[in-house]
């Protein structure tokens, strides 16, 4: 099977002339002739020539399609244009009627959209054949969303350089998988490349592929690869590399005259610092053209994608895959379906990480050629979505690839800005593409749920909720209470889930879907400690923390009430239990005074469960002054390094003490409320955490010759006992 050169690699060496012959003062009908001759033997510049110089001698419409079709196969859109519309003005009976499909998409390709609407629709009138129909009302899809589609904050692109770019073209980039290096095909040349059949074949008549290393100041002089790639007598090109980037895939095609005698599919494997011999995907090829090869994986296989036009497709070149054997065989080519192919042609596939890119002018498009993506969920491919300007202008963008670090990449085109050795939009330049990174990071800080304190030896697992099942892809472990930090990947729900020994676990979910901007989630988890269990004993006094008294005063504080309301609670749980509620002061004051204000206290405390609904015969309100100090706990000294478990704080102990402060400290300690166990049940079980205490007492900034608790101002004369 054979084909036309233009369909299968963009005019790869369309613009080639031979020796030039002048432009004399020849007949119409030689001018003719030549024009054919030249034509006929693959020289598209002169053709052109003599076919415009025959035109001045006689305005033939005929003639002018000829040379619009030519300048539109070369890319010469603003000619082509120029010349369909001369051939359509003069064209009453509608001969030239199916043209009108190219003047329009040269028009849209030119950026007159509104012009190009009006013809694809004055094409649709009389346009007979479905398919075409289809792709003209693409074509005017394709040039609604141009003309509204946003320009792009995400991405930077800009021309590869000189170093890369020749004024021929460079197309097919494909990156290492560390992205330091850039593999593309190219004839290299900045001058018309002009061929003399009495010189025979020459090697720079064909394109190869060449590779260049990522430098701090762009890209490195490409050099092209060795001949076990770079087949003397065939354009080497479309090469695509393998995930480990050992292996090479790539096009070797032969051409005879204008057309594609032979393109196939070949593959090599790295060999020291080159490339071994390469082989013939022969499961591949056939009598059609595979092309444009890459490497991905669907259903957990490892998959090559191509682009063809073997029979049964949906249109020109269709998207195909086939599954990798192994010992280099691939199973039957596969058709991506009508989801992903149309009527036109879809080619220069690219996978990574779940996304098919690939080209098509069968899409609605901007242009010509468009970069599409769609998502593949495991079965089937979402609706492919055009990536919208910056990546598409209104001609041809393709070949759009990625590094493995997902935001550098590359991609062809002959926009505006290329460097062209005809037309200026004839020719690819590869540009390079950097996306904007957005980043997602997880900073994470595990508390005690009810002091809000950090804690320590916290192991936290990150979790992604995929749609198989829950998968944990971190675990660390702090020792200290240090906030934990992980990479998080972007579009993914996750959950965190923190342990920690004698606290019940906590968990979070969230996600990172739809981020435009880098984020760093700043998430708490907050652990209960774990239900410990304390046997309280008949007569054994529990101290009520957090009742405190205003300086002489026997009022219930509002922060009293959370210790009452367990006494209450405790209260109704043990319907048998009589309780005594005990109050104490300190040692400051007479010792009368001290023992009425702390009955005065405890009898405050007493109304306040009788008014709840406690009866009066189940509370004993015993005021014990200053007669009991305080006995100092384990808990206690823990939190207080002056005091050690065992000491009670007597005058005489309180007075040896260091500071005022300190001194101060321990006479809120002996000013205090208890309740114990009378009568009723032996014991009483209870949960620790009810009697823990919340808070340190708070030492107001007093002096020292300022009134004590029982010297009152009125009674000037009373002294401490």
């Amino acid at each position: 099977m054979r084909t036309s050169l233009l369909t299968f690699a963009l005019f790869l060496c369309a613009l080639v002339a031979l020796q030039a012959q002048p432009l004399n003062k020849a007949t119409y009908a030689a001018m003719l002739k030549t024009a054919e001759e030249q034509l006929a033997n693959n020289d598209y510049y002169n053709a052109i020539e003599w076919y415009e110089k025959a035109y001045e001698e006689r305005s033939d419409p005929e003639l002018a399609i000829t040379i619009a079709t030519l300048h539109y196969n070369l890319r010469n859109y603003r000619r082509a244009e120029s010349w369909f519309r001369r051939a359509l003005r003069k064209d009453k009976k509608g001969k030239y009627a199916e043209y009108r499909f190219m003047y329009a998409r040269c028009m849209k390709m030119n950026e007159k959209y509104d012009e190009a609407i009006e013809e694809f629709q004055k094409y649709l009138e009389t346009a007979a054949d479905e398919k075409m129909r289809e792709l003209a009302e693409n074509e005017i899809a394709g040039a609604e969303f141009a003309k509204i589609a946003p320009e792009p904050e995400d991405l930077t692109i800009s021309n590869a350089g000189r170093k890369i770019n020749s004024k021929y073209s460079e197309y097919s980039p494909a990156f290492s998988p560390d992205g330091t290096e850039m593999y593309y095909a190219t004839l290299k040349r900045d001058e018309l490349l002009v061929i003399d059949a009495d010189k025979g074949d020459k090697e720079e008549y064909y394109t190869r592929i060449y590779v260049a290393k990522r430098t701090d100041e762009g890209w490195s002089e490409p050099q092209p690869l060795g001949q076990n790639i770079n087949r003397p007598g065939y354009h080497v090109s479309n090469c695509a590399l393998s995930a480990d980037g050992r292996r090479m895939f790539f096009n070797r095609l032969l051409l005879k005259g204008n057309e594609v005698a032979e393109a196939k599919l070949f593959v090599s494997e790295k060999s020291g610092s080159g490339w071994g011999a390469a082989k013939e995907i022969e499961s591949l090829n056939g009598d059609y053209i595979a092309k444009q090869p890459a490497v991905g994986e669907l259903f957990g296989k490892e998959v090559l994608f191509f682009s063809s036009n073997m029979d049964g497709g949906e249109g020109g070149f269709d998207l195909y895959y086939a599954t990798y054997k192994g010992n280099g065989v691939y199973g039957d080519p596969v058709n991506l379906g009508p989801k992903i192919n149309t009527p036109g042609n879809e080619e220069t596939p690219f996978f990574l990480d779940g996304i098919l890119y690939f080209s098509s002018d069968g899409h609605p498009t901007m242009g010509g050629f468009d970069i599409f993506r769609a998502e593949w969920n495991g079965a089937t491919w979402s609706e492919p979505s055009n990536m919208g300007k910056g990546y598409n202008t209104s001609l041809d963008d393709h070949y759009f690839t990625l590094a493995g670090n997902g935001f550098q990449g590359a991609l062809t085109s002959n926009r505006t800005g290329v460097r062209s050795v005809f037309a200026r939009t004839c020719c690819d330049d590869i540009y390079n593409v950097t996306l904007k990174l957005i980043e997602a990071n997880l900073l994470t800080l595990a508390l005690d749920a009810e002091t809000e304190e950090p804690l320590d030896s916290v192991t936290v697992e990150l979790v992604a909720l995929t749609a198989e099942k829950p998968k944990v892809i971190a675990r660390q472990t702090h020792v200290k209470t240090d906030p934990f930090a992980f990479p998080l990947e972007l579009d993914q729900t996750y959950m965190i889930i923190a342990n920690r020994a004698a606290y019940d676990p906590d968990t979070l979910e969230f996600n990172t879907l739809g981020l435009l901007d880098s984020k760093t989630f700043e998430l708490k988890l907050r652990l209960n400690p774990e239900p410990v269990y304390i046997t309280l004993t008949k007569e054994t006094p529990i101290v009520l923390e957090n009742i405190y008294y205003d300086f002489d005063d026997d009022k219930i504080l509002p922060d009293a009430e959370q210790d009452l309301q367990l006494v209450f609670e405790l209260m109704n749980e043990y319907p048998d239990m009589v309780i005594e509620l005990s109050s104490h002061t300190d040692n400051r004051g007479t010792e009368a005074y001290n023992r009425d204000l702390s009955q005065r206290r405890a009898e405050s405390a007493r109304r306040w469960l009788i008014n709840r609904g406690i009866a009066r015969r189940r509370i004993e309100a015993v005021g014990y002054g200053e007669s009991v100090p305080f006995t100092v706990t384990a808990k206690i000294a823990a939190e207080y390094p002056f005091l050690k478990e065992g000491d009670v704080l007597t005058e005489e102990f309180i007075n040896k003490l260091e500071t005022e402060e300190q001194k101060e400290i321990a006479h809120q300690l002996n000013r205090r409320t208890e309740f114990k166990i009378i009568e009723g049940p032996s014991s009483i079980r209870i949960e620790e955490r009810r009697l823990i205490r919340r808070g340190k007492h708070e030492v107001k900034d007093q002096p020292v010759e300022k009134k004590k608790e029982g010297v009152r101002e009125e009674d000037p004369n009373q002294k401490k006992k």
